[in-house]
C-alpha cells in the first residue's frame, strides 16, 4: 500500500491540476500522464487520488461551514449586547390587592449557550493531521 500512496503523491505533485473527484476521469487522466501496464495498480492509484481529493474537498467544505457559523454566532452576540445597550430593561411594578406586597416582573437575561463548534474544528484539525 505504501506504493500506491507514494506513486500517487508524485503524480498528484505534478499533475494535481488535472485530477478531479471522479473515478473514471481520474482513471483516463491517469492513462494519458503515465504509462501503467498494470490495470490494478493504475485502479488504485486512481483510486486513492480520488480519495485523497475528496477528504480535501470534503475538509475545506466542513472548514467553510465552521468559519460561517462563528461569523454568525458572532453577529448574535453583537445584536445582543446592542440590544441590551439600546434598550433598558424592562421592569414592571405590579401592585397586589395589599399595599404592602409588590411584584417586579423582569425579563430573564439568555444565558450564553456553549458552542460545539470549537470541538468540531479541533476535530477535523485531527483528521487532517491523521492524513
Amino acid at each position: 500500500m505504501d506504493r500506491i500512496k507514494r506513486l500517487s503523491s508524485e503524480v498528484l505533485n505534478e499533475y494535481s491540476e488535472r485530477f478531479g473527484t471522479d473515478f473514471s476521469t481520474n482513471k483516463q487522466t491517469l492513462n494519458e500522464i503515465t504509462i501503467i501496464r498494470s490495470k490494478g495498480l493504475k485502479n488504485e492509484i486512481a483510486g486513492y487520488i480520488t480519495k485523497m481529493l475528496q477528504r480535501q474537498a470534503k475538509f475545506e467544505e466542513r472548514k467553510q461551514m465552521i468559519i460561517e457559523n462563528e461569523k454568525k454566532s458572532q453577529e448574535r452576540k453583537k445584536s445582543r449586547s446592542k440590544k441590551t445597550e439600546t434598550e433598558p430593561t424592562k421592569e414592571k411594578d405590579v401592585q397586589v390587592e395589599s399595599a404592602e406586597e409588590v411584584e417586579v416582573e423582569s425579563e430573564p437575561e439568555p444565558e450564553p449557550v456553549a458552542s460545539e463548534e470549537k470541538t468540531t474544528a479541533e476535530e477535523i484539525v485531527d483528521e487532517s493531521k491523521s492524513e
